[in-house]
């Protein structure tokens, strides 16, 4: 198949996140098996309009603020002059609506939807704009299948007006040949917790660093990592001066694969405080290396959280009850132990090359199709 793939964002994109990584690591395993792949996008500082990448053709055109304006126009002209059979349109930001203007199969992937989540991470104007922009998606995507990548994906699209039998869900998969339990790793010798992440405010850290507060009461040796960068990491340090509670807390900003698998490895507990999540990749990722997740009983992230075996849940923004999980991981060693064990069980049933032999169908019956 000659596949058309549009997403905000390329993995080379300084803003990508865990939406790029699901394509891509679908879109290379396509390649693999023989199909022509081509993924527009936006562009970024000092990038290459266009180039190749294990196989993707990328093309870039615009930037993070106005490429939703001017994609119509360069898609309608990549389409005039490639014989593509199918459009993969990725919507994790404001839908690019290609229904009107684009005549091609389209199989549409959403990872997850902001709606009223996107008034927690930026101003009510802009805000506005984001949440009037998803509203038409249900009229206009009508009758085209959708693929979600969690069970609460799927219920949010059912809620908002989706037949069920529209909707697929492959669920991501995890890079056996990088995420792995490694026993010479030991833990970190201070009892220690991990964000590790984009940094926004819409993934409540904030969260973390007061319940670190109640955790240091009962284990005063405990320390709190936060790995990442994002726009919100000011407002975290101020935060953690102001609690007083800063030189407990790590700040290692962005770090290479290498360390955050390290990182990963050496901690007790992997934190995942977010409202909203498409999935809660790192969960898996956490628990593929040997450690133990606590996550907010959110959407997205409560289905890859399998809560007292794999790791806790605990109700979004109750610092107490996060506290309490925590203070469970670290204090019981034989507990924590179990969680490790199911984690890893759990991880291993995660893996991007199924997840792509499935999705490559879901292509396959799209091209196939009458609509």
């Amino acid at each position: 198949m000659r596949i058309l793939a549009l997403n905000w964002n390329d993995l080379m994109n300084p803003y990508s996140g865990g939406a790029e990584v699901h394509l891509e690591e679908l879109l290379r395993r396509l390649v693999k098996a023989g199909h022509q792949v081509t993924l527009f996008c936006s562009g970024f500082k000092n990038c290459l309009p266009e180039e190749s990448v294990e196989g993707i053709r990328i093309v870039r055109r615009g930037n993070r603020f106005n490429f939703n304006l001017v994609a119509p126009f360069y898609l309608r002209r990549l389409v005039k002059e490639n014989e593509f059979d199918i459009l993969v349109e990725d919507i994790n930001k404001i839908p690019f609506y290609t229904p009107w203007y684009l005549k091609l199969k389209t199989l549409v992937v959403v990872p997850h939807l902001f709606a009223t989540t996107v008034f927690h991470e930026i101003n009510f104007v802009l805000g506005t704009y984001i949440y009037l922009a998803e509203r038409p998606l249900i009229h206009v995507y009508r009758g085209l299948p959708f693929n979600v990548i969690s069970e609460s994906t799927a219920d949010d699209m059912v809620e908002r007006g989706i037949p069920r039998e529209d909707i697929s869900v492959v669920h991501c998969g995890i890079d056996r040949d990088c995420y792995t339990p490694d026993s010479s790793v030991p833990k970190y010798t201070d009892p220690t917790v991990l964000y590790l992440g984009r940094i926004k405010k819409y993934k409540s850290v904030q969260h973390l660093l007061r319940a670190l507060m109640i955790v240091k009461e009962k284990v005063p040796a405990a320390r709190l990592k936060i790995v990442g960068t994002g726009d919100y990491l000011p407002h975290l340090k101020s935060l953690a001066a102001s609690l007083g509670c800063h030189d407990d807390v790590d700040f290692p900003g962005f770090v290479s694969q290498e360390e955050k698998v390290e990182i990963l490895r050496r901690s007790h507990v992997a934190v995942l405080p977010s409202l909203k999540e498409g999935w809660g990749l790192t969960n898996i990722e956490a628990n593929s290396v040997g450690t133990t997740v606590v996550a907010a009983d959110s959407p997205g992230l409560r289905d890859s959280v399998r809560d007292g075996r794999t790791g806790f849940l605990y109700e979004y923004g109750n610092i107490e009850q996060l506290a309490d999980r925590l203070l469970k991981v670290l204090t019981d060693d034989d507990l924590r132990a179990r969680l490790e064990g199911g984690g890893l069980e759990w991880a291993d049933e995660f893996n991007w090359d199924h997840a792509a032999v499935k999705f490559e169908q879901l292509l396959i019956d799209t091209v196939g199709s009458k609509a």
